[in-house]
């Protein structure tokens, strides 16, 4: 077990309410449960001696070449090893909850079979409750291991075809077992996560239950990516980030998570280490239109109602009527807290769970929620569970009914949910220009942010087109005098002259790839002439061999020790940017060189370092999204020129 793996080196396993990561060499090294913002179980990767860790490999790991895999469109994750003696793999899932399910119990399945020759195994189960704070109680019999921790119990079933009795063998408050098969043997481990304490063991998994298991966690990701509509140039790398997508989506609640770990640095011992395992109100809604574009309305509905219950509670911690992230359930109390006793990967400290940035101004938020309403106005907020009809699209990517069957939105469209809609944009025509923390979470003050104001303008431009369509009630001419004059204002203060570029803020000229979305949401034409400026501004400043920094911290102090490496979320949109402006061979070259940063299984941290290692949380969901739009602007480019 090497000591800290790249964070790029691992698979990412889940069953739609929490999930696990799995390096290649077979180890467990970040699992949280029952939910992705609980404490974790298993965190070696953020410190290997006191975070616990699951691992089953080849006792003899050092004479073994490893290969990571998953089976075509799903999230069943296969590790191999080949050994001087024979062939062995580890399969790992999770199965995803039915609907019925309560989901109050996660089930992690490890199976262990030799495919040639005979290889001799190590299993070693050593859970730490709470991030590693919790002590635990230890019972266990030849096959079956009981920890019980603070409010939670853990199972481990050990069963199958050895070439020696399967036996787990005591060590201190944790489990191991030697485990020898041949070619044709397998072995199962079960790991039962329950809530509280002096549980029932769940049932005793035998070969079947693990095959049943097994089959519906493979069906369940067939099914689901059958769904998709996409049928472009990329279709494995699309299908991969849309499961991935979807393992980080809490499914009771709709809601997504940035990512399903805490503390990952963004640079190597630097203090730039955050807790993403939260849903932030921006990713998400900027995620609706890549999935509906994909063909998941039901996932795009399914976060717009949990987005309407956020805007119709109006319970911050902040005082406005939203915040930037929430709990999964909806919850707005994320407060910081320092693990001091945690060393950080590879000694990147301060560990940090919680995050501080819920309390943050960041008035680009309003824009986003009404960008990801405005593409289906039946799932404005808190609104009836009924599906509108198809819908047709602007080429900006703005829905616009047609006028035979706006009556039917109309009907379809919950009369709270606009109320609410409609007094969040009043709201935000009497606050939207005041300085803020801006979309990078910045802690080095509140400026007049450009993203922020054009944010601003989005959300007024949709709930204009919103309550023309749907004929509702609204101050237009109130929310349109705010949309002209965020407009006039960010063309008069946020371009300069002199760099001939959009800039980050009124009071600087430092460029921004936040600004990159200027042309998505339909601020400007893709091939407008500043923009085309900006854009080559951006390749001047901001692009390095085709990966995008999102803006210089030097000369633009972020209140942080410490440079970064380029943003991947940026990297794609500069991809998508280029497509739109029809410079497509560039777009492409940077689309196809950065698909060369994904790990081994098409997976991507928030950044790439200065040698090529990804860096930061792990998987981030904004990078995928963005990967998705990437690939679907280029796909429309390249047919609209016959390539």
């Amino acid at each position: 077990m090497r000591r800290y793996p790249p964070i790029a080196d691992h698979g990412l396993i889940g069953d739609l309410r929490t999930a696990a990561l799995v390096s290649s060499d077979g180890v467990l090294d970040w699992f949280c449960a029952p939910r992705f913002d609980s404490p974790t179980l298993f965190a070696a990767l953020l410190d290997h001696d006191r975070g616990g860790h699951f691992t089953v490999a080849p006792a003899d790991a050092e004479g073994a070449t490893t290969r990571q895999l998953y089976l075509a469109d799903t999230a069943v994750l296969v590790t191999r090893f080949l050994t001087e003696e024979g062939v062995g793999e580890v399969v790992d899932f999770m199965p995803p909850a039915g609907p019925a399910d309560p989901g109050d119990r996660q089930r992690v399945i490890r199976v262990v079979r030799v495919t040639r020759g005979t290889v001799r195994f190590r299993l070693e189960c050593r859970p730490r409750f709470d991030y590693g704070r919790g002590t635990h109680r230890l019972d266990a019999d030849r096959d079956t291991a009981r920890f019980t921790g603070p409010g939670t119990t853990v199972f481990l079933h050990l069963g199958g075809e050895a070439a020696h009795p399967v036996e787990l063998v005591r060590d201190g408050a944790d489990v191991r077992s030697d485990l020898t098969l041949r070619q044709g043997q397998r072995v199962a481990a079960v790991l039962t996560v329950c809530p509280g304490t002096g549980m029932p063991p769940p049932p005793r998994p035998t070969e079947a239950t693990v095959r049943d298991a097994f089959r519906a966690t493979y069906d369940h990701w067939h099914r689901w990516v059958r769904r998709s509509r996409y049928r472009g140039r990329w279709q494995q790398v699309v299908n991969r980030s849309a499961i991935t997508l979807k393992l980080m989506t809490y499914a009771p609640t709709g809601a997504p998570v940035a990512a399903v770990t805490a503390g990952l640095p963004e640079r190597l011992g630097g203090e730039r280490n955050w807790d993403y395992r939260y849903t932030w109100v921006r990713d998400a809604s900027l995620s609706v239109k890549a999935l509906l574009d994909l063909g998941y309305a039901e996932e795009a509905d399914a976060f717009r109602r949990w987005l309407g219950d956020r805007v119709a509670a109006g319970a911050t911690v902040t005082g406005e009527p939203l915040q930037i992230m929430y709990r999964v359930d909806g919850d707005p109390h994320l407060p910081e807290e320092l693990l001091g006793h945690l060393e950080g990967y590879r000694g990147s400290a301060p560990v940090r769970v919680g995050n501080d940035a819920a309390g943050q101004l960041q008035l680009d938020i309003y824009g986003e929620v009404a960008y990801a309403l405005a593409h289906a106005p039946d799932a404005a907020p808190a609104l009836d569970t009924a599906r509108a009809p198809d819908s047709v699209h602007a080429p900006d990517g703005v829905h616009a009914p047609d006028a035979a069957r706006a009556s039917d939105m109309a009907r379809l469209a919950g009369y709270d949910g606009w109320r609410n809609l409609a007094a969040l944009l009043d709201w935000l025509a009497r606050n939207w220009d005041r300085p803020d923390e801006g979309i990078w979470e910045t802690r080095g003050g509140r400026r007049q942010f450009t993203f922020s104001r054009l944010m601003c303008w989005t959300a007024f431009d949709r709930g204009i087109r919103l309550a023309t369509a749907l004929a509702r009630p609204a101050d237009v001419a109130g929310w349109t005098a705010a949309r002209d004059a965020i407009f006039t204002q960010v063309m008069e203060r946020g371009w300069s002259e002199r760099r001939g570029a959009f800039v980050q803020h009124y009071d600087g000229e430092v460029l921004d790839a936040s600004l990159l979305l200027m042309p998505v949401v339909g601020f400007l034409s893709p091939r407008d002439r500043r923009w085309l400026s900006t854009l080559d501004a951006m390749e001047a400043e901001l692009v390095s061999d085709s990966l995008v920094h999102r803006y210089d911290p030097r000369a633009s102090p972020d209140g942080l020790r410490g440079d970064e490496g380029t943003f991947s979320l940026c990297s794609f949109l500069y991809a998508g940017a280029l497509a739109r402006a029809g410079r497509v061979g560039m777009a492409r070259y940077a689309f196809d060189k950065m698909l060369t940063y994904a790990n081994h299984v098409g997976l991507f941290a928030e950044e790439i370092g200065p040698t090529g290692e990804q860096l930061g949380n792990f998987p981030q969901a904004f990078t995928h999204v963005a990967l998705i739009m990437a690939a679907l602007a280029l796909d429309e480019e390249l047919d609209r020129a016959g390539d």
